[in-house]
């Protein structure tokens, strides 16, 4: 059974840091892309970062470059999100996406791409 479990949200005030987790099981992690997306109430879910299953390549959405950076421990099947600078219009629940892929090149960006999906964790940025 595959399973991602988020978690590291909490409240935190404009400008701050938090650090995201997802940790992952039942599947072979090392040949998955992974990817952090973000839904506010009333909006679609967006795409905020991805990672190639080596970790060698990533994407960034414009509004969080430079200020978010994904990572992942192959050897942990863990994936992270580190925010930096936090505003508070990236108030939302973020969600980690796990999506197979045959070689390590750069992931799509699209969530209806990715089939495996964490629960969420909740981001509150305060102004």
């Amino acid at each position: 059974q595959v399973q991602l479990a988020e978690s590291g949200g909490g409240l935190v005030q404009a400008g701050g840091s938090l650090r995201l987790s997802c940790a992952v099981s039942g599947l072979a992690f090392s040949t998955y892309a992974m990817g952090w997306f973000r839904q506010a109430p009333g909006k679609e879910r967006e795409f905020v970062a991805v990672i190639s299953r080596s970790g060698g390549r990533t994407m960034y959405a414009d509004s969080v470059k430079g200020r978010f950076t994904i990572s992942r421990d192959n050897a942990n099947n863990m994936v992270y999100l580190r925010m930096n600078s936090l505003k508070p219009e990236e108030t939302a629940v973020y969600y980690c996406a796990a999506l197979y892929q045959s070689g390590d090149y750069y992931p799509p960006t699209r969530p209806s791409e990715y089939y495996n999906w964490g629960q969420g964790t909740q981001v509150a940025v305060s102004s």
